[in-house]
């Protein structure tokens, strides 16, 4: 059995796509005998320990927060205490990065690349050399979609040392949940996602008031944040307010059903910073065909044009309207899009999967 460190900035009980797969992967591997431990950053200033579901969990204090990066002068002198097989950072967290690579001693880390820097780039400007040296040294590094490498200008080069490691879902949990919301006779969307500009939002809403007047649509807003005022306003500018519900946040036991109350999944991404799409994933599992943006990152890569759902250009609200349009009259396709993609999460995004291929990568980096 290993002793594994996994690093970043934030853990549960802060909830976010990183965390949430760390927790999940975390507690996977403590699960099968692993000696597990999260070096993370304290929301409340102060240092902590404690096991969570036999994960031991080290908060470093915190001394500022900088463009969304914790600052933590205890961080990397915790990480210096740390004896691991293997050190599992989660990019981007800098502090982490560059905790290990000058720590590093000769013990072996890999990398999780979850995403590029997109909107931090005054940052990225002073970490890009460092960056490009923690990656080049690193003995492994995992992505979620060969879309992602190809599309990385620092992925490209090290493709061969690069593992496709997708993203989990846990597919029990939203296979077969009963609605939240009660059908209305209209063929209804669902979005869900933070209200960030990113996630395209607008581009949805715009897309709404560009469909034929005399199609039954309903439009299901899941998620809140610090757009939802500038998109609720934007619905009434365009006079479709009547053909959308914000239903704010929504507890982890709501989720499920909030998916079973739909007939289609949009997620109109308009940036890189849409890595993966998690939320794509879940509605999958939960049966619903996917509409989605060509980023070059995994949005793509989990849904499959013309297979599981349909793939469109980003910021054109022309273009997703039209394949609003095309699933909504064509109920058999949806129903046959949605058992495809089902079918997929149950196949290919597994917990169990995703352990195994980062164990394999673990036990490659090990044996050289």
């Amino acid at each position: 059995m290993l002793s594994i460190v996994h690093v970043y900035k934030d853990y549960w009980p802060v909830v976010g796509g990183i965390e949430n797969h760390i927790k999940d992967l975390a507690e996977a591997e403590a699960a099968l005998g692993h000696e597990v431990t999260v070096l993370v950053t304290n929301p409340g200033e102060r240092p902590s320990r404690e096991t969570i579901n036999g994960v031991q969990v080290i908060r470093a204090g915190r001394l500022a927060t900088v463009a969304s990066t914790p600052l933590s002068l205890t961080l990397p002198f915790l990480l210096s205490k740390l004896r691991p097989d293997v050190t599992h950072l989660h990019f981007p967290y800098p502090v982490g990065e560059l905790s290990q690579w000058f720590l590093r001693r000769k013990r072996p880390y890999v990398i999780t690349y979850h995403s590029d820097v997109v909107k931090q780039q005054a940052i990225l400007r002073l970490y890009n050399p460092l960056l490009r040296r923690a990656l080049r040294d690193a003995a492994g590094i995992l992505v979620a979609s060969p879309n992602y490498v190809q599309s990385s200008p620092y992925l490209r080069p090290l493709s061969p040392k690069c593992s496709i490691v997708p993203f989990a879902v846990d597919f029990e949990r939203f296979a077969g949940a009963e609605p939240l919301f009660a059908e209305d006779g209209r063929f209804t969307l669902l979005f869900m996602g933070r209200h960030r500009y990113y996630k395209g939002g607008d581009d949805l809403i715009r897309a709404l008031a560009q469909l034929p007047a005399d199609l039954p649509v309903r439009l299901l807003f899941g998620g809140d944040g610090p757009l939802r005022a500038d998109w609720e306003q934007l619905s009434q500018s365009l006079g479709v307010q009547g053909k959308i519900q914000f239903v704010g946040h929504l507890s982890d036991d709501e989720l499920p059903k909030f998916y079973a109350s739909g007939d289609l999944f949009v997620l109109p991404a308009n940036s890189r910073a849409e890595a993966f799409g998690k939320v794509l994933q879940e509605a999958m599992a939960a049966g619903l065909p996917c509409l989605t943006t060509e980023l070059g990152t995994g949005t793509s890569f989990v849904v499959q044009d013309g297979v599981t759902g349909r793939v469109v250009p980003p910021q054109q609200p022309a273009a997703l309207a039209a394949a609003i349009a095309e699933l909504a009259t064509q109920p058999e396709r949806c129903q046959k899009m949605g058992q495809a993609g089902q079918d997929r999460a149950r196949r290919e995004f597994t917990l169990a999967q995703m352990v195994a291929k980062v164990q394999g990568v673990y036990t490659a980096v090990l044996s050289k």
